[in-house]
């Protein structure tokens, strides 16, 4: 038998609130490691691959980007179901994981409360 401070406690709360916070930074945090990891490959491994010839840092840098672009859309279609968002800014945030700078941009926009607006009758605390 554990000790009671030893027990595993887990947080499960159904709060809506919570959630659509939570979703909407996770998609910000996210976005923050796939747009730097973007800028990362462009800026910095393809000249080291095409100008000192060290294809090597593509292929290091190109796998963690491809893993931080798939992360970015998982967190993009949780945002957009938890928020309810329509389709067209689900698409505007797969088209900013495509640009230089995108996620910055989309994640500016998105903290505008004007930008994505949250389903009816859900007050939004603010982002701690």
């Amino acid at each position: 038998m554990s000790e009671p401070g030893f027990r595993l406690r887990l947080n499960l709360s159904n709060d809506l609130e919570t959630k659509l916070k939570d979703a909407r930074k996770m998609l910000g945090w996210v976005g923050y490691a796939e747009g730097t990891s973007f800028l990362v490959l462009l800026g910095i491994a393809m000249p080291l691959k095409h100008l000192a010839d060290r294809p090597e840092a593509v292929l290091y840098v190109g796998w963690a980007h491809g893993l931080l672009w798939v992360l970015y859309i998982v967190a993009a279609m949780r945002a957009w179901i938890a928020c309810k968002w329509t389709i067209v800014i689900f698409f505007l945030a797969g088209l900013a994981s495509v640009l230089p700078f995108g996620p910055f941009v989309f994640d500016r926009w998105l903290r505008k409360p004007t930008a994505a607006p949250l389903p009816e009758n859900v007050p939004i605390a603010s982002d701690d």
